[in-house]
């Protein structure tokens, strides 16, 4: 059974759980770069003579101890610190709540803090432990505009882009709760690689589209892969995109991560019904842009998602046109067994279709893992994310856990 972690009781809460990020008007420390950081330390008075060295301090323990408090700076002067708590924050957000499946995947449901005139907002990040590496899914909006048919997300509307601290934050909540920072303890009972790093991979495949939010996210992942801080290999990082041709380019020539792309179709007639941005960029513009990836190898390929519904995109002729229309990309094909949430009009593919599905394209060339399901159990899995603001209701909590009896044995 799944567990949920209540964030009422404070011995189980984070040690600062709840951000003033910009409800109270202060700028946020958390995403700037090292230059506006300099820029920073002279809004408050350091001297110049100092500014670099006191912005590299402040990305020390922001990125490497993983600090969430000035208090906790002691390098810093007291008189420094105070300045810093009083014009910037650095706070984490709230957890609502944090669940953990049974095959160990963890989901946590954040809050954050009003921005402008805006409301509060809640995203959903989730780990998932694997043995030798633990990959966290970041979201980059709250909710989607791509209404994709057969996900649970898309089902949600837009509310706005995550600007970079947000971003950033689930990356840090996400290490301080399975303790991966220096001189933090993994939770006792956490399923974590058994050596190194807790968090080894990150896919920005949550909540919404990356590519229609370029900037805060390549901001943030610019963060992510400095290698004096968090320190992620870019080779590490990948970004998920359902198509959005113009900014494929420059993904590959700006942030220089992996790419993935939502594909989910071979023919234009049924991507524009499973995946409608399509009916903007088609197919053949879709592909020509991936063969111009920059830096595209057989040691950095395409990841193309591909999500198995029965009866609808599985025959063998639907396999046959995925290798003619990847043909001269290096690439890789995730097959990914279509995950139930109520009032889906799709289903699963038979496990011996998905096989037949995967051993054709293997036989072609390409590597065709098919993706275990994890975190079915509490909405967790590709395709499920739904931000609780919008609340399922309990006759649809139901209408899932028989959807989840029901198709455990495909998996």
């Amino acid at each position: 059974m799944p567990a949920t972690i209540d964030l009422t009781d404070p011995s189980a809460r984070p040690r600062h759980p709840s951000s003033s990020m910009m409800d109270d008007g202060k700028p946020v420390l958390v995403g700037m770069s090292r230059d506006q950081l300099i820029a920073a330390m002279a809004d408050i008075g350091v001297p110049e003579r100092q500014r670099k060295m006191r912005a590299n301090q402040l990305w020390h323990w922001l990125y490497v101890r993983g600090a969430s408090d000035f208090a906790d700076m002691h390098t810093i002067s007291r008189e420094l610190r105070e300045k810093l708590d009083h014009r910037f924050s650095i706070a984490r957000p709230e957890i609502i709540e944090e669940q953990i499946s049974a095959d160990g995947t963890r989901k946590w449901l954040m809050r954050f803090p009003p921005r402008g005139a805006g409301r509060p907002v809640e995203v959903e990040t989730v780990y998932i432990p694997e043995e030798g590496r633990g990959t966290l899914c970041i979201s980059s909006q709250v909710g989607c505009t791509l209404t994709c048919s057969f996900c649970h997300t898309g089902t949600q509307k837009l509310v706005r882009n995550l600007t970079p601290d947000e971003i950033l934050a689930q990356l840090l909540v996400a290490r301080d709760r399975l303790g991966d920072f220096p001189h933090k303890d993994t939770p006792q009972g956490a399923i974590v690689p058994a050596e190194g790093r807790k968090v080894t991979n990150i896919v920005m495949m949550g909540m919404g589209e990356p590519l229609y939010n370029f900037e805060n996210v390549k901001t943030a992942l610019l963060v992510a892969s400095d290698g004096d801080g968090l320190a992620l290999s870019k080779r590490r990082i990948t970004l998920s995109t359902s198509g959005v041709v113009p900014e494929i380019t420059r993904t590959g020539e700006e942030i220089g991560v992996m790419l993935a792309i939502s594909l989910h179709a071979v023919r234009d007639e049924l991507r524009d019904e499973l995946v409608p941005i399509n009916r903007k960029y088609p197919l053949s513009e879709l592909m020509e842009a991936c063969r111009r990836y920059p830096g595209l190898s057989n040691a950095r390929r395409i990841t193309f998602e591909y999500v198995m519904l029965k009866g609808v995109n599985d025959s063998l002729t639907d396999a046959k046109e995925l290798v003619r229309l990847l043909k001269g990309i290096p690439a890789k094909i995730n097959l990914i067994p279509f995950n139930p949430w109520p009032g889906s009009a799709y289903e699963c593919s038979d496990w011996e279709t998905i096989e037949t599905f995967a051993d054709f394209i293997n036989a072609n060339g390409y590597a065709s893992p098919i993706r275990t399901p994890r975190g079915r159990d509490i909405l967790a899995a590709c395709g499920q994310l739904k931000s609780e603001s919008e609340r399922m209701r309990k006759t649809d909590r139901l209408a899932l856990e028989a959807m989840m009896i029901a198709g455990h044995g495909a998996d």
